[in-house]
């Protein structure tokens, strides 16, 4: 039994296995939905740079993408994709289980944006939390669509909630708000230079 618990050991150490890496930027599935968005077997998607400055007033999980080689009559399109934090069995995930090392449950997606950063759809491609699952629904989704940080996302008023999935709700919707004011600080920056 020792030998087996050591060779399990030895294996997650080899492979790198680590719960709280970050986002699998080779992940397949997220190969898959950016080709899917761009309409290309080869998408050139490049990452776009995020200040210091910029970043200074929200976490950053994931990266922000934009989709290179289009035609100048095409307007770019942008995808941020990232990792927010969800309830994991026994208890919901807060800032101070991070502190004394336990991880919590997670969930990929990506937010695919017009060249204005108004949102065009929002996908959930990778669910690792054990509760919650509801947020992966495309209906609910769609409320989504067309935000574009002009006003306030608030859980049960503009944003249905879902029992059952309320740390998952409220973490993507104010992921959703804080990335999409964020791409437009980006975006302003970029024009202003």
């Amino acid at each position: 039994m020792f030998k087996l618990i050591i060779f399990g050991l030895a294996l997650w150490v080899i492979t790198g296995f680590n719960p709280t890496k970050g986002v699998d930027f080779e992940d397949k599935i997220l190969h898959k939905e950016l080709q899917k968005i761009s309409g290309m077997e080869k998408p050139d998607w490049r990452e776009v740079l995020v200040t210091e400055a910029q970043k200074a007033s929200c976490t950053i999980e994931g990266k922000f993408l934009v989709l290179s080689g289009l035609t100048t009559n095409e307007p770019n399109k942008y995808i941020y994709v990232g990792r927010v934090n969800s309830c994991r069995q026994g208890g919901c995930s807060n800032p101070s289980h991070e502190a004394i090392g336990e991880t919590s449950e997670y969930f990929d997606y990506l937010i695919v944006f017009d060249s204005n950063a108004s949102v065009q759809q929002v996908k959930v491609y990778n669910y690792q939390a054990t509760h919650g699952q509801e947020v992966t629904n495309k209906g609910w989704l769609k409320q989504f669509q067309g935000y574009n940080g002009n006003r306030s996302l608030t859980v049960g008023k503009n944003i249905d909630a879902i029992s059952g999935a309320t740390v998952s709700v409220y973490s993507i919707t104010d992921d959703i708000q804080e990335k999409t004011k964020l791409l437009k600080k980006i975006l302003h920056g970029h024009r202003t230079t």
